[in-house]
């Protein structure tokens, strides 16, 4: 072969092995992590936190595990099917976690609120918009032709953990069930997950917001479940880092910030522009915060470490967090938990809009 057929055909075998080795990068040195979420849908806080571990160029999305809580888990799995297909990441898993909690039940809930009062939000047990676990209303973004995985999702926690031992982030972002049953079926799991991460808990929030204002330790993340969240909160993680309700408050998802987002053309700011709906009093950030603060451990400027339960006493406190110092603690094993209680809200805003107008890293084109 004389030099000049030898160069076309290296010209030729150029891009594909330029696509050869970028297939071999993704994924490779990223930071590992499945996300459990109570998987609402179109738009808002529990797509967002989704979006941020997936559009984050330093992670790998493992799986995207689903749990009744804000909606029903039908319907948050077709809204999170969604949601990939759009912005054409078809490729990551998103499993089937539990519909209902370990213990509560909604009519308990309904008979215990009748001795200790009422609560103004309930997720998918909401009375102004219950519907059974079956029905899925109309989706506005459309019906997914993706369907979930085959594998449950406490089932594929443990595998993934057992694959990629010490080196898989668990984010939880919705009630702690799904979690529970891995360490349940695993004794094993929370210790071989590198660490925990978790929307949650309530301590002492600073708010005239009706929700806390008169009962500051309720958190609807950890009252769903209250089961859940203590057999999370008590297995022997490397680490916990928790988002309370004392920082997700200091964040306001802005009609501005929303309209800087919808200038880019990219599918995931058009995403947001198509199907959020932002009221003006309290658009709280809850779970892009706390995926934030993973991601850019810097936006956060204050935090403390407390040991930390729930209250699992079925009188009025029932859900609610619990916390102690070291001085003060229960003589039964309880876990240290770094809580983070305040950010840089700025660079926070600014950091949400850099990963919500970027390309999707490892994008296909939607369908």
């Amino acid at each position: 072969m004389d030099c000049e057929t030898s160069k076309n055909g290296w010209i030729l075998l150029m891009p594909l092995a330029l696509c050869l080795v970028s297939s071999l990068a993704f994924g490779q040195g990223k930071r590992k992590v499945i996300v459990d979420q109570d998987a609402a849908g179109p738009g808002g806080s529990d797509m967002q936190a989704i979006l941020m571990a997936v559009q984050s160029p330093e992670t790998e999305t493992l799986g995207i595990t689903v749990v009744t809580g804000d909606q029903w888990l039908d319907e948050e799995l077709a809204h999170t099917l969604r949601l990939l297909e759009i912005i054409g990441r078809r490729d990551i898993p998103v499993l089937a976690g539990a519909e209902f909690p370990l213990v509560r039940t909604r009519p308990q809930t309904l008979l215990w609120e009748k001795t200790y009062g009422s609560f103004s939000y309930m997720g998918a047990w909401t009375p102004q918009w219950y519907h059974p676990a079956s029905v899925i209303p109309p989706m506005r973004e459309g019906v997914p032709t993706l369907k979930p995985s085959t594998e449950d999702a406490a089932h594929f926690m443990i595998r993934m953990v057992h694959k990629y031992p010490h080196q898989v982030t668990i984010i939880g972002l919705g009630p702690m069930t799904n979690i529970a049953l891995a360490i349940r079926l695993d004794p094993h799991f929370a210790e071989l997950a590198q660490e925990l991460v978790f929307m949650g808990g309530s301590l002492s929030p600073q708010t005239n917001d009706p929700e806390f204002s008169t009962n500051p330790r309720h958190e609807f993340n950890l009252w769903f479940d209250p089961e859940a969240a203590h057999i999370m909160l008590t297995a022997h993680w490397a680490k916990i880092t928790c988002t309370p309700v004392d920082i997700s408050i200091k964040t306001h998802f802005s009609h501005d910030l929303l309209r800087r987002i919808g200038q880019s053309q990219v599918p995931v700011a058009q995403y947001l522009a198509k199907y959020d709906t932002i009221r003006d009093d309290f658009d709280y950030m809850w779970d892009e915060l706390a995926v934030a603060a993973w991601l850019k451990p810097s936006l956060i400027t204050q935090d403390e470490k407390v040991y930390m339960d729930v209250d699992l006493d079925k009188g009025v406190g029932y859900g609610n967090t619990q916390t102690w110092d070291k001085t003060d603690k229960p003589a039964v094993d309880k876990r240290v938990v770094t809580v983070n209680l305040n950010l840089h809200a700025n660079q926070f805003y600014d950091y949400f809009q850099r990963l919500m107008t970027n390309p999707t890293p490892g994008a296909s084109p939607a369908q």
